[in-house]
């Protein structure tokens, strides 16, 4: 009889589908022989599996249940009386839980050792190296082994359950070596003092696009305000502040982008502007004019301020610098270069450090302006 080659793939297929069945009946058919099982299971190791519980108890619940969980309780008040012995495990537990329950044990057995005074150095070892030790926490004030809820409980071996009064309080050291200090006094927080709460005064509506920037003159007679629309607006302080009609004293324009930084000097009365089309200018107040440009800046400024005491104008910009002028001479003194994005906001001291940036960057500089 001829045989065609379709149909022997077709024959080896199902004979590697019917081994691969048996394969799965003797992995997952619980009602197979005994001996089927046991050649894929590994035979339990009662001492391996709970060595490995064991360990896996230190690493996620160091601390396990109280004595008084697992039926063991002091016949009397010092807790060196008869005990009861907890009921027997059942033999239709799971290894597991066997596990646990012996390490319940064993820990109990050592710490009812060392409340008794008779543990030995080796167990103290073992102890401090990382075992397993029942404790939980009790109030110190009170006898540890004083009460039947307390019993086979005890302070971790080597550390301090003390209580020591001082003038302020009192001094408690917790198992752990925390030291509490307690005290009258620290607990006394200050409360704000009560203040009328605060009342919107006045509402000005006179630009056409966002308000960028603001700035008062050191008199506090007058404010002036910069925005998206272009121009410089300087209000009456006093007749602001009680919404009058005619609180608005002038109008600057000049820049052709929006003004982002404004300053007040001092000592001049001048008022400096930079806006995003790269200029800085110096408007004279008695004039109402421009009597200044500084040029440099490369792109858009951001920010500006005036020296405390020299007549030093800075300011930074989306060029990553800020730029250090004389302000009679209009020339550049310094031009300080390091970071890497937009110079949001400068700030002028004194002291050193003389000159304070923050950049978009996020980071801020300090820096001399002796050394530049």
């Amino acid at each position: 009889m001829e045989v065609s080659a379709s149909s022997i793939p077709v024959e080896a297929a199902a004979k590697s589908a019917q081994h691969s069945l048996k394969r799965a009946r003797l992995l997952f058919d619980n009602g197979g022989s005994a001996s089927a099982a046991s050649s894929f299971v590994p035979p339990a190791d009662e001492a391996l599996h709970k060595s490995a519980v064991a360990r896996r108890i230190r690493m996620q619940y160091p601390v396990l249940p109280s004595a008084t969980n697992t039926g063991t309780t002091s016949a009397d008040g010092d807790g060196e009386g008869e005990e009861k012995e907890a009921p027997k495990e059942g033999a239709g537990k799971s290894m597991t839980h066997r596990s646990v329950a012996a390490l319940r044990q064993e820990a109990i057995a050592r710490l009812r050792d060392t409340s008794s005074g008779t543990a030995t150095t080796d167990a103290k070892d073992r102890a401090s190296g990382g075992a397993i030790v029942v404790h939980r926490e009790v109030d110190l004030t009170s006898d540890v082994s004083g009460s039947a809820t307390n019993a086979g409980v005890l302070a971790l071996p080597g550390q301090k359950v003390a209580q020591t009064a001082t003038q302020d309080g009192k001094e408690t050291v917790r198992p752990g070596g925390i030291l509490v200090k307690g005290s009258s006094q620290s607990r006394d927080i200050a409360t704000p003092k009560w203040h009328a709460p605060w009342r919107l005064s006045t509402v000005l509506s006179s630009h056409l696009g966002w308000v960028r920037s603001v700035a008062f003159d050191p008199t506090n007679d007058m404010f002036a305000t910069g925005g998206a629309d272009r121009v410089i607006k300087i209000f009456d302080l006093a007749k602001a502040s009680v919404g009058a009609s005619d609180a608005l004293k002038l109008t600057l324009t000049g820049h052709i982008s929006p003004v982002r930084g404004l300053a007040f000097s001092d000592r001049h009365p001048y008022l400096f502007s930079g806006g995003e089309d790269k200029m800085v200018k110096c408007w004279d107040l008695e004039t109402n004019q421009v009597i200044r440009h500084y040029h440099g800046h490369l792109s858009g400024v951001f920010c500006l301020k005036l020296h405390p005491t020299l007549d030093i104008l800075v300011t930074g910009g989306r060029d990553a610098v800020a730029r250090v002028w004389d302000m009679r001479s209009k020339q550049q003194i310094f031009c300080l270069g390091g970071h890497d994005n937009t110079v949001g906001a400068i700030l002028t001291k004194s002291t050193d450090p003389q000159i304070i940036t923050a950049s978009y960057d996020a980071t801020i500089k300090l820096w001399d302006l002796v050394a530049g």
